[in-house]
């Protein structure tokens, strides 16, 4: 996480270098941006989670109410009693308490290694800029000369692919906010900025995310009304927003560069969420799109470039034997007849040759 970050804050950096700033003065207000941006998020996350706790009686009459009807439904359904129904759940109650104790005891270890990883992330990005020069050197000394340009690119296009994937995402998370909010407001949804925020945060996460704030926008929805109809105009604007993120507004913002096929991802996120947890599952896309730009590069490891990406060949190999080569033509044909740019960071950063 520090290393993306310190991606970003990079061209931060490199302006108040370049308005004559001590290093360690400039990586300390690079640093003082990202908290400042960071607290924001914060507050604004606590106003809207304050307003709903302060709707709390409510929440308790409208779920009381959804729980009647439930009852009721499962009586007609399957013959069972409101009497037999309260017993089954006093049956369960005591595995139900052990479950809620044992979440909490987790909830309280993940707090102290949150505590422990806010604590550490902002000296870790510091290190990492002030010493990029060193672990530089350090990358270039595991490669011959003649490998050395290979590298070079490497390391331009990464730096490019990173910060235009993740930029792109703190703007499809303002974006997602405003626009599902508004719509949802205009339905006259409660807490329809908070469904709106939720749901553009989970939805970095691929695919995992965007069913998880679903769930979270009909329960909050569910909680605020005793109506049914509300819940599918959350669900259909979540659809529409999607639609237009998916397939619209975010290859606009982020670009074809390096696109990521559906089985690598979700693959990624699995084993990314196993590793590292939330902030792995989070990062997994930018992660795999490196290590694909690494791949495409090796002779060793091109086959797993391929495995990455998604440039899908038309006829199968096993007719096409020219689709079995490693050559770059055969690439370069894959990535155009898949809409794929080719990425030319030279033409990306014009100062990187001076400030790296």
């Amino acid at each position: 996480m520090a290393f993306f970050l310190s991606i970003i804050l990079l061209p931060i950096y490199r302006v108040l270098k370049r308005r004559g700033l001590g290093e360690e003065l400039a990586i300390a207000l690079s640093l003082f941006v990202l908290i400042l941006v960071a607290a924001l998020i914060i507050w604004f996350f606590s106003s809207q989670i304050t307003r709903l706790v302060s709707d709390f009686p409510q929440i308790k009459a409208n779920v009381q109410a959804h729980l009647h009807t439930l009852s009721e439904w499962v009586g007609r359904k399957f013959g069972i009693t409101a009497a037999r129904q309260t017993k089954m759940i006093a049956e369960y109650n005591d595995k139900l308490l052990n479950l809620a104790g044992g979440i909490l005891g987790g909830a309280a270890s993940s707090v102290t290694g949150t505590l422990i990883f806010i604590g550490l992330l902002p000296i870790y990005i510091f290190l990492m800029l002030f010493y990029k020069n060193l672990l530089l050197r350090f990358v270039f000394l595991w490669f011959a000369p003649s490998q050395h340009q290979k590298v070079e690119e490497v390391v331009r296009e990464s730096e490019v692919i990173i910060k235009s994937y993740l930029v792109g995402l703190l703007i499809q998370i303002a974006y997602i906010t405003i626009l599902l909010g508004g719509l949802l407001l205009i339905f006259g949804i409660k807490h329809a900025i908070l469904i709106g925020a939720i749901f553009a945060v989970l939805n970095l996460i691929p695919y995992v995310g965007a069913l998880i704030g679903n769930l979270i926008g009909v329960v909050l929805t569910l909680s605020s009304t005793q109506e049914v109809a509300p819940i599918f105009i959350v669900l259909g604007t979540i659809a529409f927003v999607q639609f237009l993120d998916n397939n619209i507004l975010m290859p606009r913002i982020v670009g074809s560069k390096v696109r990521i096929n559906a089985l690598a991802t979700i693959i990624g996120v699995i084993v990314a969420g196993a590793l590292a947890g939330v902030s792995g599952m989070f990062l997994s896309l930018p992660v795999i799109a490196v290590m694909k730009i690494i791949f495409d590069r090796t002779e060793i490891f091109k086959q797993w470039g391929v495995l990455f990406g998604d440039e899908k060949p038309r006829r199968s190999p096993m007719q096409w034997p020219i689709l079995r080569s490693k050559s770059r033509n055969v690439q370069k044909k894959l990535e155009r007849q898949n809409d794929v740019e080719p990425t030319d960071v030279r033409t990306e950063e014009p100062g990187i040759n001076k400030t790296l």
